[in-house]
């Protein structure tokens, strides 16, 4: 992971329910952008960072590259979007959160519930598999929502998405 002064870095908790923290880049004391970095976060804090696993770098700056290096084609983009869940079973009850961790602005989390009959047989799979979908469903009408909600910012009109 390379970062300049001035990118935004996003680090995702271990956990699906630790929260997300983002901050912008201050300092980059590694060599040819590497790590450490001095980052400010948008609680106010200011700290050194070894990024992790979850660590996503948004690029915001306009940082020089030098002379050679090969420049990317700007019609094409490629970026990775993880999605994390975790079940918690308790009794006849599941709970599956869902948490995007992209490069995007703001968190998406979900939650989906999922309860057993008690006249049904103990299958925890079940309970685990309508629960996940349940989070991840959620997950994507919150997706849906807020591109309408972009769409509707860019065109000042009224915006549908359809989920196909």
């Amino acid at each position: 992971m390379k970062a300049y002064v001035g990118d935004r870095i996003i680090l995702a908790g271990t956990r699906v329910d630790d929260p997300m923290r983002d901050g912008k880049v201050l300092e980059v004391k590694g060599s040819d952008g590497g790590a450490p970095y001095t980052v400010r976060w948008s609680d106010g804090h200011t700290g050194l960072v070894y990024p992790g696993p979850g660590a996503v770098m948004r690029v915001e700056s306009s940082a020089d590259t030098s002379e050679g290096a090969v420049k990317p084609v700007t019609s094409a983009r490629a970026k990775t979007w993880r999605v994390q869940v975790s079940v918690v079973e308790v009794g006849d009850n599941t709970r599956a959160t869902a948490l995007l961790i992209s490069d995007q602005h703001g968190e998406f989390r979900a939650r989906g519930d999922s309860h057993r009959s008690p006249g049904d047989e103990p299958m925890v799979e079940i309970g685990d598999e309508v629960a996940v979908a349940r989070a991840l469903r959620h997950l994507a009408d919150s997706l849906l929502a807020r591109a309408e909600s972009d769409i509707e910012a860019a065109t000042g009109t009224d915006a549908y998405v359809r989920p196909l």
